[in-house]
């Protein structure tokens, strides 16, 4: 969730989340109700590991769908033809090249429920995103993370 309880969002993250709240509501609860009904079926239920195994599952199946209920009730729609372009904002494409050895990376900042670093998707929160927003191409940022500080000049921003 971005500051102030808005949750912004892609179309297509927000018809992912409706499609997996949809799934889990329907198939997934019916799945966990069936688990609970075969350990059930096992006897004592004070002594029933597979039984206490599969309440806790449905327990955090449960909490999975309250926060995706919260997230799609404070989803804003975003889409990148309605913002600027001429600087780094939620949705830019940003290359950027890394001052100290001259290796070049391009993020895409989204929000903090879309982020996937394997993907290159960084949450405009985090600290390298933060950094990033509203500057322009040629900027040179000082980021400083986890494992130091880190020097980056903006090469591109597109959409």
């Amino acid at each position: 969730m971005e500051p102030g309880g808005t949750t912004y969002l892609t179309r297509e993250r927000l018809r992912e989340l409706e499609q997996e709240l949809h799934e889990m509501k329907t198939k997934g609860r019916a799945e966990i109700a069936a688990k609970i009904a075969e350990a059930r079926s096992h006897g004592d239920l004070m002594e029933n590991a597979e039984y206490d195994a599969a309440k806790e599952e449905q327990n955090l199946f449960e909490m999975r769908i309250k926060k995706l209920e919260q997230i799609l009730a404070r989803a804003r729609v975003i889409d990148s033809k309605d913002l600027p372009n001429d600087a780094v904002y939620i949705l830019s494409n940003v290359t950027l090249e890394n001052m100290n050895t001259g290796e070049r990376v391009t993020y895409t900042l989204v929000s903090a429920d879309e982020a996937d670093f394997e993907r290159n998707k960084l949450s405009v929160t985090s600290p390298v995103g933060k950094a990033l927003l509203k500057k322009k191409v040629g900027d040179h940022v000082k980021i400083v993370v986890p494992a130091g500080t880190i020097e980056y000049r903006i090469l591109e921003i597109t959409r």
